[in-house]
């Protein structure tokens, strides 16, 4: 196997059994410079948002390339750093973490606790949320998170390596901390946002896909949510995710959102069952592994079956060239 392929399985092994480190975690480091150069370039404008943008992923890119071109004749080093830039990109295993503990709270009835909880899933206000609506905020961002902080990042790292990696993790991260309709940044992180959308295409379409593959006994009434529902969601990826987990758990999810206590979003309803219950927080987190398995798998096969012939070596017969020298 390739070594791409290879430090992408390890990769993924690494975030189901540590998640994401405690302290001194690579993405927070970039968000932190992604703070400070906010701070430099920040203007309300486009413009002045794409150079943001352009800078800060352009970087991440670039020292990717920088990453891979030291390993490029060192297949295990190759391997090596794969993996660890797959487990710093990765939150799967931290997703389950959360959901878990707002199901917990729920469990107990402590019904302010799960809205705190929650809180630090999504973006909406969740004071005034009742156990449904903390459900629903949870099943949503699980399905979403599944696309965007497992498969998506595999998926560039499938095609990519460390470059796609750390690339799509800063345009994810980006979009995260300016990609917001708000006065400060509609017009700023429009780029960010627009450029996130396309790093996530791919992904989403993958996600909605291993959602049908995993439910074989829902397979068709997900596919129906996801071309009559998907396309009715702001986005054009969470709702490929939404729709299919709603189809494939039997339940529905959309409806009101309330952000900074005064903008008030009617999301169109995905999925035709119950509204969710106490159950659908540990099936939708069980769903979301069986994706997070499959991604990994077919990521794997993908960096494999387009792995490359090391520049300069001979592939004629009698060359001495050994399979380490076939990479990703």
């Amino acid at each position: 196997m390739s070594a791409r392929a290879l430090g992408l399985l390890i990769g993924f092994g690494l975030d189901r059994l540590l998640g994401d480190p405690s302290r001194g975690h690579p993405v927070a480091g970039f968000g932190t410079l992604a703070a400070a150069t906010e701070r430099r370039l920040y203007a309300d404008d486009r413009a002045a948002g794409a150079a943001y943008a352009a800078t800060l992923v352009g970087g991440a890119v670039l020292a990717g390339v920088a990453v891979e071109t030291v390993a490029r004749r060192r297949p295990v080093v190759r391997m090596l750093t794969t993996a660890v830039a797959t487990w710093a990109v990765l939150g799967g295993r931290s997703l389950e973490r959360e959901a878990d503990a707002v199901h917990a709270r729920l469990a107990t009835e402590d019904l302010p606790a799960a809205r705190a909880q929650v809180g630090r899933l999504v973006g909406r206000d969740t004071d005034s949320l009742d156990a449904s609506e903390v459900t629903r905020a949870v099943v949503e961002s699980v399905a979403e998170n599944t696309s965007d902080a497992v498969v998506a990042p595999l998926v560039w790292g499938a095609v990519a390596g460390v470059p796609g990696l750390l690339g799509y993790r800063a345009a994810n991260t980006l979009d995260a901390m300016v990609g917001h309709h708000n006065d400060r940044y509609e017009r700023f992180g429009w780029a960010a946002a627009r450029l996130d959308d396309l790093a996530n295409l791919p992904g989403s379409r993958l996600t909605g896909l291993l959602v049908l593959v995993m439910r074989p006994g829902r397979t068709r009434i997900a596919w129906r949510a996801w071309r009559r529902d998907a396309p009715s969601h702001p986005s054009p990826n969470a709702g490929v995710a939404e729709a299919t987990f709603a189809a494939a758990l039997d339940t529905r999810l959309g409806g009101t959102n309330t952000y900074y206590g005064t903008r008030v979003e009617h999301r169109a309803v995905m999925g035709d069952g119950p509204p969710p219950g106490p159950g659908h927080i540990p099936a939708a987190t069980r769903l979301a592994r069986h994706v997070d398995l499959g991604a990994a798998l077919v990521a794997a096969a993908v960096a494999y079956a387009i792995r490359e012939v090391e520049p300069g070596r001979s592939s004629s017969p009698g060359s001495d060239r050994t399979t380490l020298d076939v990479l990703p």
